[in-house]
C-alpha cells in the first residue's frame, strides 16, 4: 500500500521530470585564485550538457522514498508513450510513442524506475546525513548508466536499436559524455534534498 505523502510525491516527481526534461543544467565558474589576489572577477555561469531529468528522479527518491521514486518514473514512462500516441504530446526529449522503444536513449529513460527506488530505498534507510543523500544518488545514477548500457549493447545485440549509430559511439554520447554533468547534478541535488529534509524535519 501506498502512503498518501508517497502519492503526493510520487506527483511532485513527475511534475519535476516532466519540467527538468527540457531544462538544461549549469554551474558557476567562480575565479578562486583572482579572488585570493584581491584582483576580484566575476562569476560566470556554464552549462554541464545535461538535464537535469536524472535529478528529478532522484531528488523525488531523497525526499519521498523508494515508492514514490519509482511510481513517478513508471508515470512518466506510460505518460511518454501514451500521450503522444493519443494526442500526439511529447514528453521525452527526442520524441515520444511507442517508437522511443527504438531510441539508444530509452534504456536510460527506464533505468530511472530502479534508480529512484534504489536512491530511496538507501535514503530513508535510517535518518540520513548529507553523505548518505549523496551516496543514494550516486548509487541511483550508476543504476541509470546500468540499465541504459545493457538496453545499448542488447538492442545492438539483437538489432532492435538502429545500426547507426555505432555501439561505441551510443556508449560515448549517452553515458561517458553524460556522466561528468549528472555526477554533479547528483551531487547538487543530495545538497539541496538535504536542505529541503531539514527545514522539513525530515
Amino acid at each position: 500500500m501506498f502512503a498518501p505523502a508517497e502519492f503526493l510525491w510520487a506527483l511532485i516527481g513527475l511534475i519535476l521530470t516532466i519540467g527538468s526534461t527540457w531544462l538544461e543544467a549549469f554551474a558557476f565558474d567562480v575565479p578562486i585564485a583572482a579572488w585570493w589576489n584581491g584582483s576580484g572577477g566575476s562569476v560566470e555561469p556554464f552549462a554541464l550538457g545535461v538535464t537535469f531529468q536524472v535529478g528529478a528522479a532522484l531528488f523525488t527518491g531523497c525526499m519521498g522514498g523508494k515508492n514514490a521514486a519509482a511510481l513517478s518514473q513508471i508515470a512518466y514512462i506510460t505518460l511518454g508513450i501514451v500521450l503522444f500516441e493519443r494526442f500526439g504530446l511529447e514528453v521525452f526529449a527526442q520524441g515520444a510513442g511507442v517508437g522511443y522503444l527504438q531510441e539508444p536513449s530509452f534504456g536510460y529513460l527506464l533505468g530511472f524506475v530502479p534508480a529512484g527506488w534504489v536512491c530511496g530505498a538507501i535514503a530513508f534507510r535510517k535518518k540520513a546525513p548529507l553523505e548518505r543523500l549523496a551516496f543514494g544518488a550516486v548509487c541511483g545514477l550508476a543504476v541509470v548508466h546500468l540499465c541504459g548500457l545493457s538496453y545499448l549493447i542488447l538492442g545492438h545485440l539483437f538489432r532492435w536499436l538502429p545500426a547507426t549509430p555505432s555501439l561505441g559511439m551510443s556508449i560515448l554520447d549517452y553515458s561517458v559524455g553524460q556522466l561528468p554533468g549528472q555526477i554533479m547534478v547528483s551531487c547538487a541535488i543530495a545538497l539541496i534534498a538535504y536542505g529541503f529534509r531539514k527545514a522539513l524535519f525530515y
